[in-house]
C-alpha cells in the first residue's frame, strides 16, 4: 500500500529544491521521501549509538578481534 504525504514550500524554497532536483536528476518529491527515511536513519543510529555508549560506560569490557574470535568460536 502507498501513501500520499503533502508539505508546503514558499517559493524560495520550492525554487531551491527544484534546482537542486534538476542537478541529481530526482524529482522533489524523490528528494524528500529519501532526505525523510535518511533522516530517519540517522536518528536510529545516534539513539543506537547512545544506549552503547552507556552500556560500555556501565561496564568499561572491550576485546581484541582475536580475543572475540575465540570468544565467538570463529577461525581466524
Amino acid at each position: 500500500m502507498m501513501h500520499t504525504y503533502t508539505f508546503e514550500l514558499d517559493d524560495a524554497d520550492m525554487k531551491f529544491a527544484e534546482a537542486y532536483a534538476e542537478e541529481t536528476g530526482e524529482s522533489v518529491g524523490e528528494m524528500a521521501k529519501s532526505a525523510l527515511l535518511e533522516h530517519i536513519e540517522d536518528i536510529m543510529d545516534l539513539r543506537a549509538a547512545k544506549i552503547a555508549k552507556a552500556e560500555y560506560e556501565a561496564n568499561p569490557v572491550s576485546y581484541s578481534m582475536d580475543e572475540a574470535a575465540v570468544l565467538l568460536e570463529i577461525d581466524r
